[in-house]
This record gives C-alpha cells, structure tokens and sequence, in this order.
C-alpha cells in the first residue's frame, strides 16, 4: 500500500476508526516479510477466539486466500485479491450472497483484511501491456502479513492453553477417581474417622466443577481436592502403620515370653523376688552364684515389657505426611513476614519462621517440642502458620496447640480441612512465596 494512503469504503458504509488503525497497521510491513497463506490461515483458526471472528468468516477467508496467486503473502506478489461475489460464493461452499456480505464485514472489523474499493464499488485490476497488475481494487491481505508475528503467538498460545486444560482435566479426574475409591475401601475396611463429613466435602468440591471450564476455573479446585485426597491418605496411612505397629509388638512379646524354655522362671515358677531381696542377697557374703544368677533371670526387661504390654513410644507413632509447601504459603499468607528476609522458599524458612511465630504467640517451648514429635516438625510449623493466620479466633494458642497434639497422637485431628479452610478464606489474591 501507498504510505499515507486512505481508502474508504464505497456505498452507504460508514468508515471508522478502526479501520482507519487497519490501514495505518497495514503500513508497517517489514520490508521481505513473506508467510505461507496456509499455515498463517491454520494459525488464524487456532486463535479465532481471541481474534473475535466466527466459523464462518473463517470460511469467507480461506476462499478469499484461493484466489492469491501464490503460496506465500508478500508485498512482491501483490496483496489485492478481487473475486466477484459469484466466485468468491462458489468457493465458500456455496454461501448466500447476504450471508456473505456479513462475513465478510466481520473480517474487516476484526483486522484480518482491508477493503480497497473502486469508484464504482467493482473488484478489478487494471493491467499494463505486459500483463502486470498495476492497480486492483477489492480486499487486502496486508493486515494478516501485518499482523502475522501477533497471529502466532496468539495461536501458540491457545494451542498451551488447550493443552494445559486437557492436562488439569486429566488431574482432576484421577483425583476425583481416587477420592471416590479410597473413602469406599475405608468404609469397606471399617476405618474409623469422620467419612461422612469427608464425602460431604467431596460433593460439594464436586457441584462446583462447572459444565464449560477453563484452566484458571479447574486449578483451584483441583488444589482442594488434591488437599482432599492427601488427607484421606494420611489417615489411611496411619491405620497401615498401626497395624504394622501392633503386629510387631505382639511378636516382641511372644518372643519375649518363649525365647528361654529352660528358665528357671518356667522350671520354677513357685520362686518369687521379693521387695529387698535383690538388695539383701547383693550384700549377703554367704550369697553364691546360683542365688545371684537366678536373680538375674527373675529381673524383667521393663523396656520391652512396656512396648509389649502399655502405650506404644510416643517417638515411634504413625507420623503425617506434610502437604506441599506452595498450598501451605497460600493457606497461610501471613506467616511469609516471618520467613528469612520477609520471603520463604523452603520448609528450613517455614520452619524458622514458625519458631519467630511461635514465641510471639506465646506458645511455650515445651508445647512446640510435643507439637514435632507428635506431628512431624514440617505438620507443628504449618499448625503455628495456621494458628497465626486464625489468630483472631484463637485465645490461648499454646494450649491450642498441645490440644492438637493430643488429638493428633489419638488419630483424631487432620491437617487438610484446616488447609482447606484457609485456601477457601483467602481465595485466588493470597500472596505465593517468591
């Protein structure tokens, strides 16, 4: 095109500013720029929505770009194309002449051609004696070479977003797969825990998955359910190393009580130490070796008698699986001031930070030592982010938190829901780490 040239349409068409700004945009070709129509066209079609054109006019213009005499758009082959209505509807599969007309108004307003319209409204060109086009008027293919860079990136960028979604949708249904099979097993396996408020939750994370998502809709709720499904195998966990716990404790204590046959426990079992006797035949000079060996064989083993017998070893327990650290930060924003140079990056910053918390909370250090071993020391600080982040709620958080404890060390108390919570109140504007 001529620089500075302006074309208005013919007839009873307004013009307007934007296509005034097509115009100006068409101007700005790189001198040499060349694109393949076809692949520029399967480029428009990837990004049609973003384009703001219609199926339709997707059709109008692939007929249109028949009628380019080469493969590749360049200023050197020309970028007129001038079909009258009657080719240009043959080759759009026999469209309407009104219907037609429509779509085509569509690509101009959408930027992707220029009208250049004669005197009398036709689509010519004029040629000199050699056969050379030297002026032609009809539609101009300059703004998609214009353009083009613009078009492929916004058609690279549906073709991530597309996948993206396949890829979340994919997640999501696994997920919600995996929820639906490991609650009906806990309730098959008769596993104590609140299942119906569990399944309630699941329901309700699942009317909310709308008919027609996008990506940005689908991953929130794909991180709560992912929260969900990491609860539900926490507790199915600790039920596994519970069992594994008493089952190797009760062959501790069989072994205990069979590993000696010929003890003179067994062999005499009238025979009992008394309170003192152990002391007096210690002292007793006429005491022989017999006396003191059978003493020795009375005496129990009180460790692995208490292992046996009493409580498992606290230090022993089932422990909690710890949640991603990226849901634990969106959970709980507040606690981000704490971390290393107001910033946390890793579990060590959170951990740091949840000792600074902690003692301006007034949680004792006894009540956060109890809160690591019974928990696991990445579960205690994600707990002391959650209670900062409800401290408003929360009027004793030292005792708050040894009552966590309690529950966790009776496998009466999960993380997840508090997460979840937290995810919910903060919504889709909480700070990430950096």
């Amino acid at each position: 095109m001529e620089s500075g040239y302006v074309t208005t349409p013919f007839g009873r068409r307004p013009m307007s500013l934007g296509m005034l700004a097509s115009q100006q945009l068409a101007e700005t070709i790189e001198p040499g720029m060349k694109r393949s129509k076809w692949k520029l066209f399967r480029a428009i079609c990837e990004a049609r929505p973003a384009l703001g054109v219609t199926d339709r006019a997707l059709t109008v213009l692939d007929a249109l770009l028949t009628f380019y005499p080469d493969d590749e758009i360049s200023e050197e082959k020309g970028l007129i194309v001038f079909p009258s209505n009657a080719q240009l509807s043959l080759r759009a599969r026999g469209m309407t002449p009104a219907t037609l007309r429509r779509h085509l108004a569509v690509l101009v307003d959408a930027g992707l051609i220029l009208r250049k319209d004669s005197p009398n409204g036709k689509r010519y060109a004029r040629r000199d004696r050699a056969g050379t086009i030297g002026e032609a008027f009809g539609f101009s293919v300059a703004p998609l070479l214009a353009r083009a860079a613009e078009i492929e990136y916004l058609a690279a960028q549906a073709v991530a977003d597309r996948e993206l979604l396949r890829v979340t949708r994919e997640r999501l249904t696994v997920c919600r797969r995996d929820i639906s099979k490991l609650i009906a097993a806990a309730l098959e396996e008769g596993i104590s825990g609140d299942w119906e408020g569990i399944s309630a939750m699941f329901r309700t994370l699942l009317a909310r998955i709308p008919r027609v998502a996008t990506a940005e809709d689908l991953a929130p709720l794909l991180d709560e359910m992912g929260l969900l499904r990491a609860e539900i195998v926490n507790m199915l966990e600790r039920r596994i190393k519970a069992k594994k716990i008493d089952a190797n404790e009760s062959q501790i204590e069989h072994h205990k009580q069979n590993s000696n046959p010929d003890s003179l426990n067994e062999l005499e079992p009238s025979f009992e130490t008394k309170q003192g006797e152990k002391a007096a035949a210690n002292n007793d000079p006429n005491a022989g070796p017999s006396d003191e060996r059978r003493l020795k064989q009375q005496k129990p083993s009180s460790g692995m008698s208490n292992r046996a017998g009493g409580a498992a070893d606290p230090g022993a327990g089932p422990s909690l699986k710890s949640f991603p650290l990226g849901l634990v930060l969106q959970a709980c924003p507040s606690i981000l001031d704490y971390g290393p140079g107001g910033s946390i990056g890793n579990w060590r910053d959170l951990m740091s930070a949840a000792v600074v918390v902690r003692s301006m909370l007034g949680v004792s250090p006894s009540a956060y030592e109890e809160a690591c071993s019974g928990m696991g020391p990445e579960n205690a600080a994600t707990v002391i982010a959650c209670i900062l982040e409800r401290g408003g709620h929360i009027n004793s958080p030292g005792g708050y938190l040894r009552d966590l404890t309690r529950r966790t060390e009776r496998g009466e108390f999960a993380i997840g829901p508090m997460l979840m919570a937290l995810v919910r109140a903060n919504g889709p504007g909480a700070r990430h780490a950096s």
